[in-house]
């Protein structure tokens, strides 16, 4: 080992600085003020407080002793997450599956509930709310995004403030309230295979201070992504339509109501799945798929799962109508 290598590089080092002193102060001198002026440019673009509602009360993110992911209006429309299988694109630890409304599941860190044939009576590990209610289907979970203001992800157990269905964690929407200065805004994206999505909502009082009113509208269509060689058709297309409407009374200074009302219809042609590959069971070799196909002298449109075909000859109906009312209390009794 050279144990004068340390000392030779500060030598050098300080030989440097000394002769390149003057110009060094110089140009510290000069870059004082930009200095000065990007330290005040920071200042003016410091982080907001994130405020979140996962304690069942308005507080700052930092102050909730839990593991949650906060995502506004704002981030979930720029990333085009408009539904919760969306969210799995910006949320690693979420995982949501789906074949059809029925057959659907929303697990958090691996945990929530078994995937695999259809789910309705099965008590659901990871509990969805929109403001405050709790959708107790896991079939709701396919309907899109209305007027959110943010969504919270909470990760572990809630079962102390959210009921027993949440073993591995929640999600809770809370939508953007009515609002007594005149609002609205609308939006019109569309894509590939025949994309098509408009929301819009409008918002203002309705007469007097303590009345205020919002209705917000979705309505999401595309075309499908698996051609069906038996109707001739695509399949696992997307027809969503959504409507929100909602009423805010401020009864006093202490107490606010808030009726609220929505209705989803979805009515895709959904949901059909393709040959991606065979593998070997314990069975009998009678009993393997190969052996099954030549017996029914079957053999599917293609063995290229690029090729997406499928050749269903059944009626697919994943329609679904959901809806319900709710009035919510917000009653301020002091500290």
């Amino acid at each position: 080992m050279n144990l004068l290598a340390p000392l030779r590089a500060t030598l050098i080092a300080a030989a440097v600085a000394a002769a390149c002193g003057p110009l060094a102060r110089a140009d510290q001198a000069a870059a004082a003020p930009a200095a000065d002026g990007a330290a005040a440019e920071v200042a003016a673009d410091e982080i907001a407080e994130v405020m979140v509602t996962a304690r069942r009360r308005a507080e700052a993110a930092q102050d909730v002793p839990i593991a949650i992911s906060v995502l506004d209006g704002a981030a979930l429309e720029s990333a085009g997450a408009f539904n919760v299988a969306k969210l799995t694109q910006l949320e690693p630890t979420l995982q949501f599956f789906s074949t059809n409304p029925r057959n659907t599941a929303v697990n958090i860190r691996g945990l929530g509930a078994p995937y695999g044939l259809t789910n309705d009576g099965i008590e659901q590990g990871v509990g969805i709310y929109v403001d405050q209610v709790y959708y107790s289907r896991i079939a709701s979970a396919t309907f899109d995004f209305l007027d959110v203001d943010r969504l919270e992800i909470l990760r572990g157990p809630q079962g102390t403030l959210y009921g027993k269905n949440v073993t591995a964690g929640a999600i809770n929407i809370t939508t953007r309230a009515p609002s007594f200065e005149p609002e609205a805004h609308a939006e019109l994206s569309a894509g590939d295979l025949g994309f098509v999505q408009a929301k819009g909502a409008i918002s203002g009082a309705l007469g007097g201070e303590s009345l205020a009113g919002r209705l917000a509208v979705s309505y999401t269509q595309r075309d499908g992504t698996v051609r069906n060689v038996a109707s001739g058709r695509d399949v696992n297309a997307q027809d969503n339509l959504g409507v929100r409407g909602q009423l805010l009374w401020k009864a006093s200074d202490a107490l606010d109501l808030t009726f609220a009302g929505d209705y989803s219809h979805q009515n895709p042609d959904c949901c059909a799945q393709i040959y991606a590959r065979v593998g070997a069971t314990q069975r009998p070799l009678n009993r393997q798929y190969a052996a099954l196909t030549a017996a029914f002298n079957y053999s599917p449109p293609s063995t290229d799962a690029f090729d997406r075909l499928t050749d269903l000859d059944a009626t697919l109906l994943a329609e679904q109508e959901l809806g319900g009312a709710s009035l919510r209390a917000e009653w301020k009794l002091g500290d």
